[in-house]
């Protein structure tokens, strides 16, 4: 099975927020982050998809997970490129 380990922007101008998930389905995921299924933290906002890296197994997107989680830097350059 394939994973998708995906971070997210917030659409909103005036705030610019930033997600980071993984999963098997992005385009699934996507749609239920839009529409308030998602994660609690994506309530409330329309998001569009910035960054995605594709995985052959769960634990390798797990740990691409948190590294991205925790590397602000990354994340802020992912965050300019687009």
């Amino acid at each position: 099975m394939i994973f998708y380990v995906y971070m997210l922007k917030s659409v909103n101008i005036k705030i610019t927020k930033t997600y980071v998930g993984y999963t098997n389905n992005l385009n699934l995921r996507l749609k239920k982050h839009n529409t308030g299924e998602g994660a609690k933290s994506t309530r409330g906002y329309r998001w569009k998809i910035i960054y995605k890296k594709k995985f052959y197994d769960k634990i390798s997107a797990m740990r691409f997970e948190y590294k991205l989680k925790k590397d602000k830097k990354l994340r802020k350059y992912l965050l300019s490129i687009n």
